[in-house]
C-alpha cells in the first residue's frame, strides 16, 4: 500500500498556504479575489492569448476555403465530400473552442484572499467506506488525519459505512469516530434519486437526513485522502460570506511512484491550476468530492447532492442556478489553490481508464439532460458550457477525424485537399501557440510533485490516450445506457490485463485496416497517411508502456535458487544432527500493511 501521509521529498505543508496568509474578514464579510497574473506578466498573457486565438481562427478560415474542396459532381462522392467538409469544419470549430476556453481562463484566473476561520460552528468531518473495496488500513489513516484537524468550535469525525462492517465499527470505537450506516433502511436505498443505493451521493444524503440537523457545516474528503491539520482553518474563513455555499481545493495524489499515477495527476493540472481559478471570476467553482467544505443549509436548500455518477458536477450546476433564501442572492462558491489533503490516484491503466470513463460519462449526462434546463446567469452558463464541453468535444473530434481518415484511405474522397507541407506548417504554428499557452500557465501549477519548469507533457499525452474512453462514454450517454458507480481500487492492486486496452486496440485495428487497404487502392496522400499512422501510435502507446513494464519486471525477477534436498532422518545414523534452518531460506519477516 502506498504511503500517503508523509513523504519528506514533497513539501505538502508549504503548498497548503498557496493562497497567502489568513486575514481578518472585511466589514461586509464578502470574499475578495485577486488575479493570478498581474503587471507585466498579464500584458504578456494578453499578447499570447491574442496570438493563439487569432492564428487558430485564421487557420480555420484558410482550411475551409472553397479552393481546398475536392471536385466531385453528380455522384455519391460529391455527397460524401460535402459531409467530410462539414466534419472538418466541426473539428476545427471545436478546437477553436478549446483554445478559447484556455485563453479566457488564463485571463480570468483568480485566487481568493484567505480569511480567518469562522469559529464557534458545529462541523461534521465526513468520509466514507465501501468495505471489501477500500482497505481498512487506508481508512484508518484518513480518520487519524481527521482527528488531528484543528478548529475552534465543535468538530466531530464521522465515517459513513456502506456495509455496516463489524471491523469498521470496532475501528471507529477505537479511534473515537462516529459511525453511520444506511444499510438495511429501505428509504435510504432506492433504485434511483437522491437516496440511490450503492452510490456516494446516496450515502451522504442519508447521513444528511439522519444527522445533518445537528451541524452547521460539513468538511469532507474521499476515503483515500489524508487531510492536513489546517484543513478546516483554511476552508472555513470563506463562510463569513453568507452566500458562499461551498469551498473546494485541488486534488493531489500521494502515491506518486508510477507512470500512470504521475500522468493522471499531471493531466489534472489545467482543471485545478487554471480552470477552477477562472471559475472564481464568477464565484462558480466546480464542486469536487475529494475535499470540500459545505454549508448544510445551502445543501438542504437544493435537496441534497444530485443523482449522478458525477454527483459533484451535477450538484454544482443546481447550486449555481439557485438563490440563497435568506439573502435573495445567487449561491456562490470558492476554489482555493491550497493543497489541504493528499489522496491516492489510479495505479493501473485499467483503473485510470475506468475513472476517466466515469468522469466523462457523468459530464456528458449533465450536458445532455440537465445543463440546458437550468436557469443559470449568462456568465455562469458560459463558464460551465466551456468547461463541460471538453469530454464531448474530444469524443466528437476523434470520431469525425477517424471518419475523415478512413473515408479517404478507402474511397479516395477527402473533405479538404491541401499541400501537405503548407498544411503541416500552418497546423504546427497553430498548435505551437496553443501549447505555448498551456506552458505559460504551468507557472501557476499547484501540484507539489511536478517541479517548477516541468512541461506537463505526460498529462497532455494521458488526455489524448484516454480519447477512446471518452467516445464510449458519450455514446453510452446518448443511448441512455445505465451505468453503476465504480469505486476506484485503492491500496495494493493487481496489475493490468490486455482487456484493459480493448477500446484502444479496437480503434488501432480500424485505422491499420484502412491504411493497409489504401495501398492497393492507391489512396496515398502523404499528410492523411501520416495522420492516420500517428492516430494508431496514440492508440497503442498505453499497451506499449504496459508491455514494457511487464518485460522490465520479468528481467528483474530473481532466478530460483536450487537448494540441496533435506535428507530423510531415517537414513541417517542415530547420532547425526541435521541443521534444518541452514538448509532453507530464512522465513520472511512480516510487515504492517501501513504505518
Amino acid at each position: 500500500m502506498a504511503e500517503l501521509a508523509a513523504q519528506p521529498t514533497h513539501p505538502y505543508g508549504d503548498f497548503s498556504e498557496l493562497a497567502g496568509p489568513l486575514q481578518d474578514p472585511p466589514e461586509d464579510r464578502r470574499v475578495r479575489f485577486r488575479p493570478v497574473t498581474r503587471g507585466a506578466a498579464r500584458a504578456r498573457a494578453w499578447l499570447l492569448v491574442t496570438l493563439a486565438l487569432g492564428f487558430e481562427a485564421l487557420f480555420l478560415l484558410w482550411l475551409l476555403q472553397p479552393d481546398h474542396h475536392p471536385e466531385f459532381r453528380g455522384d455519391w462522392r460529391s455527397v460524401l465530400a460535402l459531409g467530410l467538409i462539414g466534419s472538418v469544419a466541426i473539428i476545427e470549430v471545436l478546437r477553436l473552442v478549446n483554445v478559447f476556453t484556455l485563453a479566457v481562463s488564463t485571463l480570468n484566473a483568480r485566487d481568493p484572499i484567505p480569511m480567518a476561520p469562522l469559529t464557534g460552528q458545529r462541523i461534521a468531518f465526513l468520509t466514507t467506506i465501501v468495505p471489501g473495496k477500500e482497505p481498512l488500513a487506508m481508512v484508518r489513516r484518513t480518520l487519524q488525519g481527521a482527528m488531528a484537524v484543528r478548529y475552534d468550535g465543535v468538530l466531530h469525525v464521522w465515517l459513513l459505512d456502506e456495509g455496516d462492517d463489524p471491523a469498521v465499527r470496532a475501528m471507529c470505537r477505537e479511534l473515537g469516530v462516529h459511525h453511520f450506516t444506511r444499510r438495511g433502511v429501505p428509504e435510504w436505498n432506492q433504485g434511483t434519486g437522491r437516496h440511490k443505493a450503492k452510490t456516494k451521493h446516496g450515502n451522504y444524503n442519508a447521513w444528511l437526513d439522519a444527522h445533518g440537523d445537528g451541524y452547521d457545516f460539513w468538511v469532507a474528503v474521499d476515503t483515500d485522502h489524508v487531510p492536513h491539520p489546517n484543513f478546516a482553518e483554511r476552508l472555513m474563513g470563506y463562510f463569513h460570506d453568507p452566500d458562499v455555499a461551498f469551498v473546494v481545493g485541488p486534488q493531489v495524489y500521494g502515491n506518486y511512484d508510477n507512470f500512470v499515477t504521475r500522468g493522471a495527476e499531471s493531466q489534472q493540472y489545467l482543471f485545478h491550476s487554471v480552470l477552477q481559478r477562472a471559475a472564481n471570476r464568477f464565484s462558480t467553482a466546480m464542486f469536487v468530492g475529494t475535499n470540500n467544505a459545505v454549508r448544510l443549509s445551502a445543501l438542504r436548500a437544493i435537496g441534497g447532492l444530485q443523482d449522478s455518477i458525477t454527483e459533484d458536477a451535477a450538484t454544482s450546476i443546481v447550486w449555481h442556478s439557485s438563490t440563497n433564501p435568506e439573502t435573495g442572492a445567487m449561491w456562490k462558491s470558492v476554489y482555493t489553490p491550497d493543497v489541504l489533503a493528499v489522496g491516492e490516484g489510479p495505479r493501473t491503466w485499467g483503473d485510470y481508464f475506468v475513472q476517466q470513463g466515469r468522469w466523462a460519462r457523468g459530464t456528458d449526462e449533465v450536458v445532455l439532460r440537465q445543463f440546458w434546463r437550468l436557469r443559470l446567469p449568462f456568465w455562469r452558463r458560459a463558464h460551465y458550457g466551456l468547461l463541460m464541453s471538453y469530454y464531448p468535444a474530444v469524443a466528437i473530434s476523434w470520431v469525425l477525424g477517424v471518419t475523415n481518415l478512413a473515408a479517404y484511405l478507402l474511397t479516395g474522397v477527402a473533405g479538404v485537399l491541401v499541400a501537405a507541407q503548407l498544411w503541416l506548417m500552418l497546423y504546427v504554428n497553430a498548435a505551437v501557440l496553443q501549447v505555448g499557452l498551456y506552458f505559460w500557465n504551468r507557472r501557476h501549477n499547484v501540484s507539489p510533485h511536478e517541479e517548477e519548469g516541468s512541461t506537463g507533457i505526460s498529462g497532455m499525452a494521458m488526455s489524448v490516450m484516454s480519447t477512446p474512453m471518452y467516445v464510449s462514454a458519450l455514446w453510452a450517454a446518448i443511448r441512455g445506457r445505465s451505468i453503476s458507480f465504480a469505486v476506484t481500487r485503492k491500496g495494493a492492486v493487481s496489475g493490468d490485463r490486455l482487456s484493459a486496452f480493448s477500446k484502444n486496440l479496437g480503434w488501432a485495428a480500424l485505422l491499420l485496416t484502412a491504411l493497409a487497404l489504401s495501398v492497393p487502392l492507391g489512396n496515398d496522400h502523404v499528410a492523411i497517411r501520416l495522420w492516420a499512422a500517428l492516430s494508431v501510435v496514440v492508440c497503442l502507446v498505453p499497451v506499449t508502456v504496459w508491455s514494457a513494464g511487464l518485460l522490465r519486471k520479468r528481467l528483474r525477477r530473481p532466478r530460483p535458487v536450487v537448494r540441496p534436498a533435506v535428507p530423510d532422518r531415517s537414513e541417517l545414523p542415530p547420532n547425526f544432527v541435521v541443521d534444518l534452518p541452514a538448509l532453507h531460506p530464512a522465513a520472511p519477516q512480516t510487515q504492517e500493511s501501513s504505518r
